[in-house]
C-alpha cells in the first residue's frame, strides 16, 4: 500500500481535524439548540392536541437541515430556520391546500403565545422568534400516487398539491451518510442518529462527529453563503440542491474509489456534484433537472428553467468552491492555512478552529503526548506503532 509521506500525512490529518473543528463553529450554539428544541416541542405538542377533527391525527416532523444534521448559522443578523412538516394522514387530495393551511393557522392563533409570532408565508406558517430563529410549518397529506410513501405539499399559490417526500428524503440522506468511505489512513468514525416515530418527533441529538458527508454539505453551504452574502436576486443555490448533489456524489465516490485521505474524498466529492444534474434541450434553450429520487415529479432545479441566471450562478459558484477547497488541501504553513480556510468557511470559524487546534497540539507536545500513526494520523496520547512528533511540524512548518 502506498502511504503518503509521514509529514504529508500529518499535515492532511491536521487539515481534516481543522475542518471538523471549523464546522462545529458553524453550527448553532448549545443554547440555541436547546431553545429551538423547546419551542419545536411546544408547538408540536400544541398542534398534536388540537380538537379540530381535521387535525386529530396530525403528526409533527422535522425536515431540512436540522433534521439531517447539516445546519449552518446564517451570516450576520439573519435568523436560521427550523423546518417542520405538519402531516395529516388518512385524508386525500379532495381537501384544498388552502383549507388545510387555514385550519392549522387557526390552531396556532388560538394560542396567545404563538398568535403575535405568526407570519403567513406562501406555502407555510412561520413562527418568527426575532433575532433567534423561525419555525416554518408546512402542511402535508399522503400522496396516493407515490409508491415510496411520498407526501403532497401546497404549491406556492395554494391552488393545488405538489409531490414531495420529506421523510423519504431524510431517510435516504441518512443512509448515504452512514456509508463508510474506504480511506487508507482513516482516523475517524461516523456517528448517526435514528428516526423516531411519534406524533411529535423527538428533536435530534447533537452529533459531534457527523461524518464526511454532513461536514462537506456544511462546508458547501457556508461557502455559498459567503459568496452570495449580498445576493438580492435569489441567485444563491438552494440548500436542497447543494445537499442532494453532495449526497449523490458521496454515494458514488465511496462506492467506487479508495482515497488516501479524507480531504481527497472531500475534493473529489465536490468536483463531482454537478454530475447528477440532467439537461434537456427544448427549442433554443437548455432545461435543467435534479429529480427527487424519493418521489415522482419533484424537480429541485425547477426554478432554473424559469430563471436560467440561477443555473449560471450555480456553476460559477461551484467552480469557485472546488478551487478554494483544492487550495486549502494544498496549503503549507499556518498563515496560508488560516487564510485559505477562511476563504472556505469564513474568518471567524477559521480563526477559532486554528486557535483551538494549536492549543491542543501545544499542550500535547508539552506533555510529550503528540504522535502520528499511519492508520490514524495525528493523535494526542500514545498508541502502538506511533512515532513521536519532534519539534513543530504543524502544517509543514518546522520550528
Amino acid at each position: 500500500m502506498n502511504y503518503l509521506s509521514e509529514r504529508a500525512q500529518l499535515r492532511q490529518s491536521q487539515l481534516a481535524d481543522l475542518i471538523e473543528e471549523a464546522c462545529q463553529h458553524l453550527e448553532p450554539s448549545p443554547y440555541q439548540r436547546e431553545v429551538a428544541q423547546q419551542r419545536y416541542e411546544g408547538v408540536g405538542d400544541w398542534l398534536a392536541k388540537s380538537q379540530d377533527p381535521l387535525l386529530a391525527e396530525i403528526a409533527i416532523r422535522l425536515q431540512g437541515s436540522v433534521a439531517i444534521g447539516t445546519t449552518v448559522k446564517p451570516i450576520g443578523a439573519a435568523e436560521y430556520d427550523v423546518d417542520l412538516v405538519a402531516h395529516v394522514p388518512d385524508i386525500d387530495a379532495v381537501i384544498s391546500p388552502a383549507m388545510l393551511k387555514h385550519r392549522i393557522g387557526d390552531r396556532l392563533r388560538a394560542n396567545g403565545h404563538y398568535a403575535p409570532l405568526l407570519v403567513e408565508m406562501p406555502r407555510c406558517w412561520r413562527l418568527d422568534y426575532a433575532n433567534e430563529f423561525h419555525l416554518d410549518i408546512t402542511p402535508s397529506i399522503p400522496n396516493p400516487g407515490c409508491a415510496m410513501g411520498g407526501e403532497l405539499v401546497p404549491d406556492k399559490a395554494l391552488k393545488s398539491w405538489k409531490a414531495s417526500n420529506p421523510m423519504g428524503y431524510r431517510a435516504k440522506f441518512e443512509r448515504r451518510a452512514k456509508l463508510q468511505a474506504r480511506i487508507r489512513s482513516a482516523f475517524g468514525r461516523i456517528l448517526d442518529s435514528t428516526i423516531a416515530k411519534d406524533s411529535v418527533e423527538p428533536y435530534p441529538e447533537e452529533m459531534k462527529l457527523k461524518g464526511l458527508l454532513r461536514r462537506t454539505v456544511q462546508i458547501a453551504k457556508r461557502h455559498r453563503d459567503l459568496e452570495f452574502i449580498d445576493d438580492t436576486d435569489g441567485l444563491a443555490p438552494l440548500s436542497i440542491i447543494v445537499t442532494t448533489l453532495a449526497s449523490r456524489a458521496y454515494e458514488f465516490c465511496v462506492g467506487n474509489f479508495v482515497y488516501d485521505h479524507e480531504l481527497d474524498l472531500i475534493v473529489d466529492l465536490l468536483r463531482r456534484m454537478p454530475n447528477s444534474i440532467e439537461t434537456r434541450v427544448n427549442g433554443n434553450r437548455v432545461e435543467w433537472y435534479l429529480w427527487n429520487q424519493t418521489t415522482v415529479g419533484e424537480n429541485f432545479c425547477e426554478k432554473w428553467n424559469k430563471h436560467p441566471e440561477r443555473a449560471t450562478a450555480f456553476f460559477e459558484w461551484h467552480a469557485k468552491l472546488v478551487a478554494d477547497v483544492e487550495k486549502l488541501a494544498a496549503a503549507r504553513g499556518l498563515d496560508d492555512v488560516r487564510r485559505l480556510l477562511g476563504d472556505v468557511v469564513g474568518r471567524a470559524p477559521a480563526n477559532a478552529a486554528l486557535d483551538a487546534l494549536t492549543a491542543r497540539v501545544s499542550t500535547a507536545r508539552t506533555g510529550n503526548r503528540l504522535s502520528v500513526t499511519k492508520p490514524a494520523g495525528l493523535i494526542v496520547g500514545t498508541a502502538a506503532g506511533a512515532t513521536p512528533v519532534r519539534g513543530n511540524t504543524f502544517f509543514g512548518d518546522p520550528r
